[in-house]
């Protein structure tokens, strides 16, 4: 190990230590449990243990196909050991399907960003950019491509632009401006279930427009691990074959299939009240970075889409770092977690996320918990 990593290391033991030890936060980040603490959970998952151990996607893997398949309002599901596996397959059977390999999603979309080019060096696939502006793409963007595609791909929220989403009625003419244009649509919807909020909407309305949807369970609704890609039954029978050959036909799988069923029944009802409260959170860390020291910030979007959102700050990220850090030691109080650059040199910018332990905050106690970060800096 260099001394480089060594010191990342030691930065990073520092850092869930703080977390871990922090008596109030916004949300708890998903470094801090042990192992013990993600297994305790699975012998009360809604399932009997008594029933034999999934092999090669049968028994509890195959009931949660059916639940979310049943949530979403989808002739069937499959579940797939990871989200990128999902999309990728996704992606490559709408091509043999539409007959046309490109795709048109954002730049920042997941699998620009995250997925080391697989579209392309896996299944040969092309992707064009609506847009580039950091927001959804408009349905006039979807019209004006100068080339024709065979899938449109929405991020629903896009996450990398501040877990944006679009209003319902631009949702719907997305949607529309890719029919006409021929193309089927895939929603990533890995952040869907908390999306219903700011659509309006019931996840079935919401799936209902698209030719097929991925979800996942372990950013929202604290799986493990895993993801399931719903729609069509043939569409997603010829998913599984390719979910085979993509090395996803694993022997035993239950306790993602129980994290996420779990998830299901417990954090998804709470998902809108997370959304409000982030919502309150924002609006107070507004108003006390307005009345502090700070000469620049930015809450965005204003109001937040779900429960997630970005915060941006003049400062570079080990500084914040730092104050976030002995905030937690000193206090015992985690308001921000990590800190990334973003934008011009000298900007930074965290995601603040609410879940079940930042139900409790008060506006009041998020003005001073800005106030005790702040002389930190």
């Amino acid at each position: 190990m260099t001394d480089e990593a060594a010191d990342d290391a030691q930065d990073m033991k520092r850092l869930v230590a703080a977390w871990r030890g922090a008596q109030r936060t916004l949300s708890r980040g998903l470094r801090e449990p042990t192992v013990a603490e993600l297994l305790a959970p699975l012998a009360e998952a809604p399932y009997d243990l008594d029933q034999p151990a999934d092999v090669y996607g049968d028994g509890v893997v195959a009931e949660l196909e059916r639940r979310v398949a049943d949530l979403l309002g989808t002739q069937d599901a499959a579940f797939f050991p990871s989200g990128t596996m999902a999309q990728q397959v996704a992606l490559r059977c709408w091509a043999g399907r539409t007959g046309n390999p490109v795709v048109a999603l954002h730049p920042e979309s997941h699998p620009e960003r995250w997925e080391g080019g697989a579209l392309s060096a896996l299944s040969g696939l092309r992707t064009v950019h609506p847009t580039t502006e950091p927001r959804q793409p408009l349905p006039e963007e979807i019209t004006a491509l100068p080339e024709p595609f065979g899938t449109l791909m929405l991020e629903l929220p896009l996450r990398d632009a501040g877990f944006l989403l679009p209003s319902w009625e631009e949702l719907e003419a997305l949607v529309e401006a890719a029919r006409e244009r021929d193309a089927v649509v895939h929603f990533d919807g890995a952040r869907l279930w908390e999306s219903t909020v700011h659509l309006g909407r019931p996840l079935r309305e919401i799936a209902a427009l698209a030719d097929s949807v991925y979800v996942s369970f372990y950013k929202s609704l604290g799986g493990l691990s895993g993801a399931c890609l719903a729609g069509p039954a043939d569409f997603v029978e010829e998913t599984r074959a390719w979910r085979h050959r993509y090395g996803g036909e694993v022997f035993r799988q239950f306790p993602q299939a129980l994290a996420a069923l779990t998830g299901l029944d417990r954090e998804l009802p709470r998902l809108p009240s997370y959304v409000a409260q982030a919502r309150l959170v924002a609006d107070a860390l507004r108003s006390a970075l307005t009345d502090s020291a700070i000469p620049w910030f930015r809450v965005h979007p204003e109001p937040p889409h779900t429960h997630q959102f970005q915060l941006w700050l003049p400062y570079d990220p080990a500084r914040l770092r730092e104050a976030a850090l002995r905030q937690a030691e000193e206090t015992s109080t985690a308001l921000f977690h990590r800190w990334s650059p973003g934008g011009p040199p000298g900007l930074s910018v965290t995601e603040v996320t609410v879940t079940e332990p930042g139900l409790s905050w008060t506006p009041a106690e998020v003005r001073e918990a800005v106030r005790a970060f702040a002389t930190r800096l």
